[in-house]
Protein backbone atom coordinates (compact mmCIF):
# COMPACT_ATOMS: atom_id res chain seq x y z
CA UNK A 1 0.00 0.00 0.00
CA UNK A 2 1.08 3.33 -1.33
CA UNK A 3 1.57 5.88 2.46
CA UNK A 4 0.01 8.97 1.74
CA UNK A 5 1.56 12.23 2.47
CA UNK A 6 1.08 15.40 5.02
CA UNK A 7 3.21 18.34 4.67
CA UNK A 8 2.98 20.86 7.33
CA UNK A 9 3.33 23.98 6.18
CA UNK A 10 4.11 27.18 8.53
CA UNK A 11 6.52 29.10 10.71
CA UNK A 12 7.60 28.60 14.00
CA UNK A 13 4.88 27.56 15.78
CA UNK A 14 5.32 24.45 13.12
CA UNK A 15 9.14 24.40 13.71
CA UNK A 16 8.94 23.93 17.66
CA UNK A 17 10.21 27.35 19.14
CA UNK A 18 10.56 26.81 22.72
CA UNK A 19 9.67 29.99 24.13
CA UNK A 20 10.91 28.95 27.54
CA UNK A 21 14.31 28.41 26.71
CA UNK A 22 14.45 30.28 22.78
CA UNK A 23 15.13 26.59 21.80
CA UNK A 24 13.81 24.32 19.68
CA UNK A 25 11.18 21.62 21.29
CA UNK A 26 12.06 18.43 21.09
CA UNK A 27 11.39 15.93 18.17
CA UNK A 28 8.20 14.56 20.28
CA UNK A 29 7.15 17.61 21.22
CA UNK A 30 6.57 19.17 17.85
CA UNK A 31 2.87 19.02 16.46
CA UNK A 32 3.64 17.15 13.37
CA UNK A 33 5.77 14.13 15.36
CA UNK A 34 2.85 13.75 17.30
CA UNK A 35 0.69 14.24 13.97
CA UNK A 36 2.25 11.20 12.36
CA UNK A 37 1.92 8.99 15.82
CA UNK A 38 -1.43 9.56 15.79
CA UNK A 39 -1.64 8.73 11.67
CA UNK A 40 0.28 5.90 11.78
CA UNK A 41 2.34 4.11 9.41
CA UNK A 42 -0.10 4.50 6.34
CA UNK A 43 1.18 7.80 6.81
CA UNK A 44 4.22 9.83 6.07
CA UNK A 45 3.93 13.69 7.64
CA UNK A 46 6.75 16.42 7.07
CA UNK A 47 7.70 19.07 8.65
CA UNK A 48 8.30 22.17 6.73
CA UNK A 49 7.77 24.84 9.67
CA UNK A 50 10.22 27.74 9.44
CA UNK A 51 10.63 30.35 11.73
CA UNK A 52 9.60 33.95 10.69
CA UNK A 53 7.96 32.73 7.75
CA UNK A 54 4.93 34.80 6.02
CA UNK A 55 2.40 34.17 3.62
CA UNK A 56 3.41 36.11 1.10
CA UNK A 57 5.02 39.49 2.97
CA UNK A 58 9.43 39.84 2.63
CA UNK A 59 11.02 40.35 6.29
CA UNK A 60 14.50 42.46 5.11
CA UNK A 61 15.58 41.49 8.50
CA UNK A 62 16.00 37.95 7.62
CA UNK A 63 18.85 36.10 6.93
CA UNK A 64 16.98 33.94 4.90
CA UNK A 65 13.95 34.63 2.47
CA UNK A 66 10.74 34.53 4.71
CA UNK A 67 8.23 34.47 2.19
CA UNK A 68 6.01 31.43 1.96
CA UNK A 69 5.00 32.07 -1.43
CA UNK A 70 8.14 31.69 -2.86
CA UNK A 71 9.04 28.68 -0.69
CA UNK A 72 5.33 27.07 -1.45
CA UNK A 73 6.25 26.26 -5.22
CA UNK A 74 9.46 24.35 -4.00
CA UNK A 75 8.25 22.38 -1.39
CA UNK A 76 5.07 20.64 -3.77
CA UNK A 77 7.80 19.86 -5.99
CA UNK A 78 9.86 18.21 -4.03
CA UNK A 79 7.45 16.26 -1.49
CA UNK A 80 4.85 15.39 -4.57
CA UNK A 81 2.24 13.78 -4.66
CA UNK A 82 1.09 15.22 -1.53
CA UNK A 83 -2.73 14.05 0.03
CA UNK A 84 -2.99 16.82 2.42
CA UNK A 85 -1.26 20.28 2.73
CA UNK A 86 -1.94 22.04 6.43
CA UNK A 87 -1.20 25.42 6.17
CA UNK A 88 -0.36 27.20 9.38
CA UNK A 89 0.69 30.83 8.54
CA UNK A 90 -0.08 34.48 10.02
CA UNK A 91 1.30 35.18 12.75
CA UNK A 92 4.38 36.56 11.44
CA UNK A 93 2.32 38.61 9.19
CA UNK A 94 0.87 40.55 12.02
CA UNK A 95 4.23 41.74 12.91
CA UNK A 96 3.93 45.39 12.27
CA UNK A 97 7.08 46.04 10.64
CA UNK A 98 5.48 43.12 8.35
CA UNK A 99 2.10 43.67 7.40
CA UNK A 100 0.18 43.83 10.82
CA UNK A 101 -3.31 42.62 9.62
CA UNK A 102 -5.03 39.93 9.65
CA UNK A 103 -6.76 41.07 6.14
CA UNK A 104 -2.93 40.80 4.65
CA UNK A 105 -3.34 37.00 5.98
CA UNK A 106 -6.66 36.31 4.02
CA UNK A 107 -4.93 37.56 1.07
CA UNK A 108 -2.04 35.91 1.29
CA UNK A 109 -3.61 32.41 2.06
CA UNK A 110 -5.58 33.09 -0.68
CA UNK A 111 -2.53 33.45 -2.85
CA UNK A 112 -0.84 30.47 -1.78
CA UNK A 113 -4.37 28.43 -2.52
CA UNK A 114 -4.10 29.54 -5.98
CA UNK A 115 -0.73 28.39 -6.37
CA UNK A 116 -1.45 25.19 -5.03
CA UNK A 117 -4.48 24.85 -7.35
CA UNK A 118 -2.51 25.97 -10.44
CA UNK A 119 0.67 24.30 -10.01
CA UNK A 120 2.34 22.15 -12.42
CA UNK A 121 2.26 18.24 -10.57
CA UNK A 122 4.40 15.57 -12.03
CA UNK A 123 2.55 13.43 -14.12
CA UNK A 124 0.21 11.28 -11.52
CA UNK A 125 0.34 13.62 -8.97
CA UNK A 126 -2.64 15.57 -8.10
CA UNK A 127 -4.09 18.59 -6.07
CA UNK A 128 -3.71 17.95 -2.42
CA UNK A 129 -6.48 18.62 -0.02
CA UNK A 130 -5.61 22.04 2.11
CA UNK A 131 -6.33 22.68 5.33
CA UNK A 132 -6.06 25.94 7.05
CA UNK A 133 -5.18 26.09 10.20
CA UNK A 134 -6.04 29.36 12.13
CA UNK A 135 -2.78 29.84 14.90
CA UNK A 136 -3.83 30.62 18.27
CA UNK A 137 -4.04 33.90 19.73
CA UNK A 138 -1.62 35.94 20.81
CA UNK A 139 -1.69 37.12 24.95
CA UNK A 140 0.25 39.84 27.41
CA UNK A 141 3.12 38.18 28.60
CA UNK A 142 3.84 37.89 32.44
CA UNK A 143 5.34 40.97 32.70
CA UNK A 144 2.24 42.90 31.26
CA UNK A 145 3.89 43.56 27.77
CA UNK A 146 2.41 42.65 24.10
CA UNK A 147 3.34 39.48 22.63
CA UNK A 148 7.14 39.83 21.04
CA UNK A 149 7.75 42.25 18.19
CA UNK A 150 4.91 44.66 18.98
CA UNK A 151 2.06 42.33 17.73
CA UNK A 152 -1.52 42.87 18.49
CA UNK A 153 -3.78 40.69 21.04
CA UNK A 154 -7.33 42.49 19.26
CA UNK A 155 -5.43 41.66 15.42
CA UNK A 156 -5.29 37.97 16.45
CA UNK A 157 -8.31 37.01 17.77
CA UNK A 158 -9.47 37.93 13.90
CA UNK A 159 -7.54 35.06 12.46
CA UNK A 160 -10.19 32.63 13.09
CA UNK A 161 -12.90 34.65 11.72
CA UNK A 162 -10.81 35.60 8.52
CA UNK A 163 -9.32 32.46 7.80
CA UNK A 164 -12.33 30.48 8.50
CA UNK A 165 -14.43 32.49 6.11
CA UNK A 166 -11.50 32.05 3.59
CA UNK A 167 -11.40 28.37 4.40
CA UNK A 168 -15.44 29.00 3.66
CA UNK A 169 -15.22 30.92 0.14
CA UNK A 170 -12.61 28.58 -1.01
CA UNK A 171 -14.02 25.04 -0.14
CA UNK A 172 -11.39 24.10 1.79
CA UNK A 173 -11.30 23.10 5.18
CA UNK A 174 -10.74 24.30 8.67
CA UNK A 175 -9.49 24.54 12.21
CA UNK A 176 -9.43 26.76 15.29
CA UNK A 177 -6.28 26.17 16.96
CA UNK A 178 -7.56 28.46 19.42
CA UNK A 179 -9.74 26.38 20.37
CA UNK A 180 -7.77 24.08 21.88
CA UNK A 181 -4.33 25.56 22.49
CA UNK A 182 -3.04 28.87 24.16
CA UNK A 183 0.08 30.71 23.30
CA UNK A 184 3.04 30.76 26.44
CA UNK A 185 2.90 33.72 28.29
CA UNK A 186 6.56 33.73 28.44
CA UNK A 187 6.27 35.75 25.14
CA UNK A 188 2.53 36.19 24.33
CA UNK A 189 3.46 34.09 20.90
CA UNK A 190 5.10 30.87 21.04
CA UNK A 191 3.38 27.50 21.96
CA UNK A 192 5.01 25.56 25.47
CA UNK A 193 5.65 21.69 25.11
CA UNK A 194 1.88 20.87 26.07
CA UNK A 195 0.08 23.03 23.85
CA UNK A 196 2.28 21.98 20.98
CA UNK A 197 1.50 18.34 21.47
CA UNK A 198 -2.15 19.34 22.11
CA UNK A 199 -2.20 20.93 18.63
CA UNK A 200 -0.92 17.94 16.94
CA UNK A 201 -3.34 15.24 18.70
CA UNK A 202 -6.22 17.66 17.70
CA UNK A 203 -5.17 17.98 14.23
CA UNK A 204 -5.11 14.45 13.67
CA UNK A 205 -8.89 14.44 15.31
CA UNK A 206 -9.80 16.76 12.53
CA UNK A 207 -8.40 15.15 9.61
CA UNK A 208 -9.93 11.29 10.53
CA UNK A 209 -13.26 13.03 11.37
CA UNK A 210 -13.42 14.99 7.77
CA UNK A 211 -12.03 11.48 6.31
CA UNK A 212 -9.18 13.38 4.71
CA UNK A 213 -6.73 11.05 4.06
CA UNK A 214 -8.78 7.91 3.78
CA UNK A 215 -6.41 5.46 5.65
Amino acid sequence: MTRKTVVAFGDSLTWGLNPETGERHTESDRWPTVLQDQLGAAVRVIDEGLGGRTTIFDDPTAAVDKNGARALPIVLATHQPIDVLIFMLGTNDLKPAICGAVAGTVMGLERLHKTVRTFAYHKGCGVPHLLLVSPPRFSITTSGDQPRLGRSVEESAKLADGIGGLARRLGCSFFDAAAVVRSSPVDGVHLDAANTRALGLAIASHLKSEAMLDV
